[in-house]
């Protein structure tokens, strides 16, 4: 059983209120440690609380559980907080911030090889790529028809393959005539995904005609390294 199955099966046991031993009995596993892990932000009832002391048998177990969960939901709390703070530093982009951003990002998961002078992007996270496409038409001042997407999956999801790909045609809005033909991939895949929903493999974004586009792009990565601070 894949780790990502395990991982939503303790999920689903602890928010009905078993135990970190009992789900790890459950899943055959001899350590907790990845099961507190998966389960930490999971805030228990009252009742749930009960059930486990009782079944516990220990007097000093309640205090010791409600104390966790009070520790548990000061996490949560701070994280969401810390969310809230982060977005607000950020603040409004304005188009130097779109510029720096984005050639961080292609700088990163972006076609920089020196053999190859295409300009392409590749990433799975849906938020990058909707980026990604802002920054090529706002700053790189790509027009729409220059894009060429290609979906590629693990061949475990060859039957999802209609829906992955009108997935990634709903959220970039490319006309499906520019998307090439979907690759899959035969690796084996170390994941089991229960739920469809979360993967929809990795998309990359082709420039055509882009050498002029590429050299320019490498002569802002080199700007950066040269500018950055001491």
């Amino acid at each position: 059983m894949a780790n990502i199955t395990k991982k939503l099966l303790a999920q689903e046991l602890r928010r009905k209120g078993y135990s970190i031993s009992e789900i790890a009995t459950k899943l055959g596993m001899y350590k907790s440690g990845s099961i507190s892990k998966w389960c930490r932000d999971i805030v228990l009832t009252p009742e749930q609380i009960d059930r486990l002391v009782k079944k516990q048998k220990s007097g000093s177990c309640k205090g010791r559980m409600i104390a966790g969960e009070k520790l548990r939901k000061a996490r949560i709390r701070e994280t969401e907080l810390m969310k809230e703070e982060g977005i607000k530093e950020i603040g409004k982009l304005n188009k130097r911030d779109l510029f720096i951003g984005g050639l961080g990002m292609y700088w990163s998961e972006g076609e920089t090889h020196s053999s190859n002078e295409q300009v392409s992007f590749t990433n799975s996270d849906p938020r990058m790529i909707l980026f990604m496409l802002k920054w090529f038409k706002e700053i790189c001042k790509i027009p729409k028809d220059k894009f060429s997407l290609q979906i590629r999956v693990n061949e475990v999801h060859k039957n999802r393959i209609k829906e992955i790909e009108n997935y990634w045609a709903k959220l970039t809005k490319i006309p499906s005539g520019q998307f090439t033909k979907t690759i899959l991939i035969k690796a084996k895949s170390k994941k089991n995904y229960p739920n469809p929903e979360v993967y929809f493999g990795t998309l990359r974004i082709l420039i055509h005609q882009s050498a002029r586009l590429r050299r320019k792009i490498s002569g802002w990565i080199e700007g950066l390294v040269k500018y950055s601070p001491a």
